[in-house]
């Protein structure tokens, strides 16, 4: 740790900071702010929505899978669901991969511009194009953030810090205990995503998914490809004659290690090249694609995962456990992309759901301190179900609710009175019980 020099300059104080604009960070910090709390939000990027924005193009986890499909993530986010629906940049689909049920595929581009609006109307203080690198510490207790940029390093306090920054990059400064992935469980591969235009959707939508991974065994088996995963998901955009790929597969990397990370996108975006070679070579309708853009980075699935005052498990997962202190909800089968071609599944009960207990975001040995999204306290397997980033959505607001209510309460995150957190969470629209009346946005 940093010894904190009068040199760094302070830039201001927060109630709240939050760490990182991916879908739990944008939403932490626009539903803070609309408590009335003073927020500043610091992302890498120079735009909101981490993955969702820069590597995928579609939101699984607002509905359980099956037949009997309910919805069971809302809030904040239908909000910007509303708007993306408006201005008809986004669509429902069923998934193309697995069993993950409907999905809600939307325009990236258009969805930084919604979730920055929606933060600026709140009253959030963005900060882009900066990462966090320390942490200011008194005692136990997290009293601020060491940020880095082009300025060099700087100072930001606050009361709360919400570590939304999708690697633990705050608790794990702070000296919180976690697990980093592949140390107990192999690790989840990295994926980089690509988007193709001039596709005939018809023709392409009339190969059935079992042919599409008999052509890719076929392929690789004939010598003239290589293609590491033989399955994976291509899919219709609300952009007509476009489609995103989430085909390519890296393994044995480490995303916390920048080294071994810039050799992971150097990989993916080589993978990413071959299966448009071979969908342009061997799939009807791909004859004239064209490569548009790949994301922004290969997109990671797991890093490192506290421990927090509860560790969600297998067990509950599958199960589909209640929780006295929930905060969210998660009908997702375990999906686990782990080495070789293919990946696992576990299903879960038809149009079950599991709870999202307050005690997973809540970090042991540390105070001020709370995480959202899939840094949060589980083990692999449960991670595997409840990484989804409508459920990382749900675990933002709720980390918001839980640090405004500290503060009302002139207490710690983990001392909130959770019926208060959970009362104010039904009211912005949050879905917390089975029984809940449920609103679809339009």
């Amino acid at each position: 740790m940093y010894i904190v020099m009068k040199e760094v300059p302070q830039l201001w104080k927060s109630d709240i900071v939050v760490i990182g604009a991916g879908s739990a960070g944008i939403t932490a910090a626009i539903a803070a702010a609309r408590t009335g709390k003073s927020v500043t939000l610091v992302e890498k990027y120079g735009f909101p929505g981490g993955i969702s924005t820069g590597v995928l193009d579609t939101f699984y986890g607002f509905y359980t899978p099956g037949k009997h499909s309910r919805k069971i993530v809302g809030g904040v986010p239908d909000d910007m669901l509303k708007r993306l629906y408006g201005q008809k940049a986004a669509i429902k689909r069923g998934n193309s991969f697995g069993y993950l049920g409907i999905g809600i595929t939307y325009d990236p581009e258009l969805l930084k511009c919604v979730w920055e609006d929606l933060a600026v109307e709140a009253g959030v203080r963005l900060l882009y194009h900066a990462f966090c690198t320390d942490v200011i510490m008194e005692g136990n207790r997290i009293a601020g953030v060491i940020i880095d940029g082009k300025r060099g390093l700087m100072k930001l306090m606050a009361d709360v810090v919400i570590d939304a920054s999708g690697d633990a990059d705050v608790a794990c400064r702070a000296g919180v205990p976690f697990e980093k992935a592949g140390e107990i469980s192999p690790a989840q591969t990295l994926t980089t995503t690509f988007r193709l235009a001039n596709v005939d959707g018809a023709q392409a939508a009339a190969m059935p998914k079992k042919e599409l991974e008999k052509r890719m065994r076929e392929a690789n088996e004939s010598g003239r490809y290589r293609l590491p995963r033989e399955e994976g998901s291509i899919h219709v955009t609300p952009i007509p004659g476009v489609m995103l790929a989430i085909m390519t597969k890296m393994d044995g990397y480490d995303p916390c290690d920048p080294v071994s990370l810039t050799e992971a996108e150097v990989e993916g975006r080589k993978q990413a090249r071959e299966y448009i070679r071979f969908l342009k070579d061997n799939i009807p309708g791909y004859e004239n694609a064209a490569l548009i853009n790949l994301s922004v980075q290969t997109g990671i699935r797991e890093t490192r995962r506290i421990y927090g005052d509860y560790r969600l498990t297998k067990e509950d997962v599958v199960e589909t456990r209640k929780f006295d202190d929930v905060i969210g909800q998660c009908g997702a089968p375990i999906e686990d992309h782990k080495g070789g071609k293919g990946t696992h599944w576990e299903l879960l009960a038809e149009g079950a759901a599991y709870d999202i207990p307050y005690r997973t975001l809540v970090p042991q040995k540390i105070e001020g301190l709370l995480v959202a999204g899939r840094c949060f306290s589980a083990t692999h397997e449960a991670h595997a179900s409840c990484r989804s980033m409508a459920q990382c959505m749900a675990m933002g607001q709720a980390a918001a609710i839980a640090a405004s209510a500290a503060l009302d309460q002139k207490a710690m995150p983990r001392e909130v009175d959770i019926e208060r957190v959970q009362h104010k969470l039904v009211d912005i629209g949050a879905i917390l019980y089975d029984h809940q009346r449920v609103e679809e946005p339009q």
